[in-house]
């Protein structure tokens, strides 16, 4: 199929006409989210027909061996000395011809089983050590033993008879994940030119186990990733072609907008989407886009352009509303447009009138950014305003919890002292000298004091309000101020409020009339904004939204375990909707000592398009520099307020799902009180018609918000997919970042329903059905033995064993509720670089650092066999980051790299501790959250708190390794081929 879609002259694209008939709306409301997706009957594998590919060995034979051992409440796998059974991988690599399929990576595992009582379990080699299984991941019951051998299919086993890891049927639930079945939907045969038959597999089966699996040999994430740098790095990405799969996230490269949406905007699970439904129903690869709609660009990258109509405003298709773009088609002499959305013919309003070229393009097509741009912004009418009235600029009130700890440890004074400073750094519209962000604050215990801090004033005044049922703001003129006319009172109030404060023996704090105060002012100031709240313990004053301690390890690994991540409702329900109303983002920082209950203090949050940061028995001397950098950041960065968000499709599918720091009033408007360059919304689409190979899929992303400015626009993505009937072209266009994020999302949302032992195994079920559809309709005859994975996704299996391993879906006693729900409140926000490195942290060796190279310093596998006890590594996820270092690496080193890591301390001034520094330093001024450095010795115990990010080993608190993992997919995936 031509890849080139819509295609004009160098350097911009145009957009083809006809995209077949209109369906009015949406169509019906999205039913319950299946994270199954597209069930349907089982239906039987059959092999496929030979192949016109040829595969080629390579020089690689790796033996490891795998004993099933079967307890009566699940198989556990194990890798002990006394073996059961053995395995064996060999990889292929496929060599293509044309026209190219996907290319796979290939493994090989026979397995082979002693006669019964004839002979003994064969020894494991020595050195073959492995972690055990947990429950979590664990495999069927162990087949009968007359088990076939390699040579023998495995047709006589059935699924059923196989066992499952966790028996029966996850329950339907709102937002939950639908049993997906065996293997739902009909099976197409072969495509065309798939990979054929490799004559030797049998024969390269042959002699006995010798060595170890090498585990250099099975698919690597930082292989994949510093590849695609080699491949892709510092290269320029022009987005002139439709379905174009991008550079991945973590390759640094330029992009260049020519008609379509840059991927820091918009990224997708596959940039060509499967016809018919029925081709999605077989893959059940989820079709789905990421969307982060205020990314930030690098310097080098030009900002988005603002188009001005005046009064008459934006130039919209009067049938679909799509807004004007790329892809309408201008026709007859250009005094009308065919709309590339839904078809309809449209007049063109006279002031928008222009001549055609010999091409069939407007002469202006240059000049107009809303044509010839993916991406864009379009200065909004009063009738995109609340009330037909302009909005006022919005407003930052910090609100901060004067209680006893909080005074005691100092946060209070920190808070305030900062304050100072960061206030003169508040963001600006571009060109701006100033902020006309506005300013206020609050401080609180049982009762709230509101402070008038008007420039007129010679000192602040203090009104107190202690009747938190009925919250109110005591004052309008004087609360919320401009910073620069009121910074001599702001600064005498921010010198003050630690003395008022400072014998306070009060403990007890409100919580919801904290955030009901906030809704009041921003109504009665007619603005939108943000609360910053300092927040210290549950609240437990007599107060609406008064909470009790509710965290009960009994339900750990029960059905009602799902409890302890549902917020509690009524009045945090109610609030959300507020806030969302009135624009009112909500951050909260948190700083306990013992359980908060934030599954329902985070709810606000969460709803509203803010953050929460938490900050576990804090301390000024550990964990001060950590907060700040994240206040500060917080307050920097780049905000659009009181946004809705909808996203438009061309005929044949549909926008059905949304996941993010959201509120839907209704099945299409995304509400966010405030969106940030970090938010990202994954919106997942299913058909509602046949797909055209021809014209392709179109999706447009429109945002209505308020800028730091007090102006409304309209922020405009649009992104052009493929279409194909080829489920080649499909695996070959996914993308696993986006994968992964999506298959997060949707498993902690299905967590509010359901057990946790059913979302673990549908993620299991849907990744081993993803990999045997490829199997089965892309890749050439091959023995049953074989592990086929699709090129663009064989490091898949590496991120779903790491998700798998993560705090929410990890049924443990140890872990804290608290911790588990931020967690799962925080990736329900991430974008798919923030979820590709959470699921894949990097390790970074430091001890053998290159200090005259420019080039960064490369990572190693997350894997405790690539620690060494000369070394000294460097692991971060954008959430943690730990040095660690051997046990016999050079204590001059170790002293040095202390130093200029725990202070970055400027007076070392050696070459390596200035790569070093410039190491620790781009890492926390690249990740979207500040991370607090903790330095971990080999052995000593806090060195198990970082064993737990080596996501390739054996999870801690339970979990397989990859490559125990990896073995398990396999043997699901042949029972589905069986």
């Amino acid at each position: 199929m031509s890849q080139q879609g819509y295609v004009a002259a160098p350097p911009y694209s145009q957009a083809q006409p006809g995209m077949g008939a209109y369906q009015g709306g949406f169509g019906s409301g999205p039913t319950q989210p299946l994270y199954g997706h597209y069930g349907g009957p089982p239906q039987a594998f059959s092999a496929p027909p030979a192949g016109k590919m040829h595969l080629s060995v390579l020089n690689i034979t790796f033996f490891f061996f795998v004993y099933l051992d079967v307890h009566s409440f699940s198989g556990i796998v194990r890798l002990e000395n006394s073996l059961h059974k053995m395995c064996s991988f060999y990889f292929l690599v496929q060599g293509l011809q044309s026209p190219p399929p996907p290319a796979s990576s290939v493994v090989q595992q026979p397995f082979q089983t002693p006669p019964p009582s004839t002979m003994a379990p064969p020894q494991m080699p020595p050195g073959l050590q492995s972690p055990h299984m947990s429950p979590l991941m664990s495999p069927p019951q162990s087949p009968p033993e007359s088990m076939p051998m390699a040579s023998q299919s495995m047709a006589g086993t059935s699924m059923a008879g196989m066992g499952r890891p966790f028996p029966g049927p996850p329950p339907p639930g709102p937002g939950g994940f639908q049993q997906p079945g065996q293997f739902g939907g009909y099976m197409a045969g072969p495509q065309q030119n798939m990979p054929g038959a490799f004559p030797g597999a049998q024969s390269a089966m042959a002699g006995p186990p010798q060595k170890k699996l090498d585990p250099d040999s099975i698919p690597s994430i930082t292989h994949v990733i510093e590849d695609d740098q080699v491949k892709q790095g510092g290269q320029v990405f022009t987005t002139n072609i439709r379905g174009q799969v991008p550079p991945l996230v973590t390759t640094d490269f330029t992009v260049t907008d020519q008609g379509n949406a840059s991927p820091r905007f918009i990224r997708c699970t596959t940039y060509s989407l499967p016809c018919t439904a029925d081709l999605a129903k077989q893959c059940q690869v989820p079709l789905a886009a990421i969307i982060k709609p205020f990314a930030s660009l690098p310097k080098n990258e030009t900002p988005l352009y603002v188009v001005n109509h005046g009064d008459t405003g934006p130039v919209r298709c009067n049938r679909c509303k799509a807004y004007m773009c790329p892809y309408m088609q201008f026709i007859d002499g250009g005094r009308r447009y065919q709309c590339g959305f839904c078809n309809c013919v449209n007049e063109v309003p006279v002031f928008y009138f222009q001549h055609l070229d010999h091409m069939g393009r407007r002469v202006d097509f240059y000049e107009r950014p809303e044509l010839s741009l993916g991406s864009y912004e379009f200065v909004a009418t009063l009738d995109y305003c609340k009330n037909n009235k302009p909005p006022n600029p919005p407003a930052y009130i910090f609100m901060i919890d004067v209680s006893y700890n909080n005074i005691k440890s100092g946060l209070v004074k920190l808070i305030c002292d900062e304050l100072k400073t960061l206030l003169e750094k508040l963001p600006r519209e571009e060109g701006m000298e100033t902020s006309a962000i506005k300013v206020g604050f609050v401080t609180y215990n049982k009762v709230l004091h509101f402070y008038n801090v008007k420039s007129a004033l010679a000192q602040p005044q203090m009104m107190v309000v202690s009747d938190t049922a009925e919250m109110f703001v005591p004052l309008l003129d004087g609360f919320l101020v401009n910073y620069q006319d009121s910074r001599a009172v702001i600064y005498n109030l921010l010198d003050q409020i630690p003395d008022m404060f400072a014998d306070t023996a009060e403990s007890e704090t409100v919580f919801a009339p904290v955030i009901q105060a906030g809704v009041e002012a921003f109504k009665a100031a007619e603005c939108s904004g943000k609360l910053f709240i300092f927040q210290s313990s549950m609240p437990t004053a007599e107060a609406p939204g008064k909470l009790k301690n509710r965290d009960d390890k009994k339900l750990v690994n029960t059905d009602k375990e799902k409890t302890l991540f549902q917020p509690q409702k009524g009045v945090y329900e109610q609030l959300s909707k507020d806030c969302v109303a009135s624009g009112c983002c909500v951050d909260l920082f948190l700083f306990p000592s013992q359980y908060t209950d934030i599954a329902t203090m985070a709810d606000v949050p969460s709803h509203t398009g803010g953050s929460v940061y938490k900050y576990s028995n804090f301390q000024i001397e550990t964990d001060g520099e950590h907060f700040l950098r994240d206040l500060r950041k917080d307050v920097q960065k780049s905000i659009g307020f009181d946004a809705i968000m909808r996203v438009r499709t061309s005929t044949g599918f549909r926008a059905t799902d949304f996941f993010g720091g959201i509120y839907m009033n209704n099945t299409t408007d995304v509400e966010m009180a405030a969106v940030d360059c970090d938010n990202g919304v994954t919106v997942e689409f299913k058909h509602d018609d046949t797909l055209s190979e021809e014209t392709g899929a179109l999706m447009q992303c429109a945002l209505l918000y308020t800028t730091i400015g007090g102006q409304r626009r309209l922020r405009i993505h649009n992104l052009s997919l493929n279409c194909s009937s080829q489920l080649s072209e499909l695996y070959k266009s996914c993308e696993t970042d986006s994968l992964i994020n999506f298959f997060a999302k949707s498993a902690y949302r299905a967590i509010l329903n359901q057990p946790l032992k059913n979302v673990r195994e549908i993620l299991v079920n849907q990744t081993a059905h993803m990999l045997a559809c490829y199997r089965k309709n892309c890749a050439s005859p091959s023995a049953a033995s074989q592990l086929i994975l699709p090129d663009a996704m064989k490091v898949f299996p590496v991120y779903m064993n790491s998700l798998m391993k993560t705090a929410p879906l990890v049924g443990s006693t140890e872990l804290s509720t608290d911790d588990r729900a931020h967690q799962r409140l925080s990736v329900m926000a991430m974008g798919v670089e923030d979820t590709q490195l959470l699921l894949y942290p990097r390790l970074i060796p430091l001890h053998n650092i290159d200090v005259n190279s420019e080039k960064p310093a490369t990572p190693v596998r997350c894997s405790e066999e690539r620690l060494t006890d000369s070394g000294i590594f460097l692991l971060e996820n954008g959430q943690s980051m730990f040095l660690w270092l051997g046990q016999a690496s050079s204590p001059d080193l170790i002293q040095m790299i202390k130093l200029l890591l725990i202070t970055l301390n400027l007076f070392l001034d050696n070459p390596l501790s200035r790569k070093v520094r410039s190491i620790i330093s781009g890492l926390l001024e690249k990740r979207s959250n500040s991370m607090k450095l903790q330095i971990v010795r080999q052995k000593d115990k806090p060195e198990m708190l970082f064993r737990q990010f080596l996501v390739e080993d054996k999870g801690l608190h339970g979990g397989a390794s990859y490559m125990d993992f990896l073995c398990y997919v396999h043997r699901e995936i042949r029972q589905l081929l069986t």
